[in-house]
């Protein structure tokens, strides 16, 4: 009989709370936008309200960290705060994951810092 594991996070323990918005840590722009065109409005809104709160904590927290050298779960916090940014918009002003009125245009970005 093997042991039971313990759930593996992706989060600094003091974060622990964001655990549940994993699906959120995407290194990508293309990957995060994606992910908020799948997304329904409830799950963005879920997410918008369970971090944002956290937001300056966590910025607090990632910047006691040099950018080019953070730890994997520094990481996964600051791509998380990436995803709360790119849901924001939806949540706060369109309340829809599209650009309202946008039609058939689409943007990619072929160039992002990597971090």
């Amino acid at each position: 009989m093997t042991a039971p594991t313990e759930p593996t996070t992706q989060l600094p323990d003091e974060f622990a709370d964001l655990e549940p918005f994993s699906g959120w840590i995407l290194a990508t722009e293309p990957e995060r936008y994606a992910k908020r065109l799948a997304s329904t409005m409830d799950e963005m809104q879920a997410f918008y309200d369970a971090a944002f709160p956290r937001l300056e904590p966590a910025m607090d927290y990632i910047d006691k960290f040099e950018l080019n050298d953070l730890p994997e779960p520094v990481r996964a916090l600051f791509h998380l705060l990436q995803s709360l940014v790119m849901v924001s918009f939806p949540v706060e002003v369109w309340k829809q994951p599209r650009v309202p009125d946008s039609g058939a245009a689409w943007v990619d970005i072929v160039s992002e810092p990597v971090v």
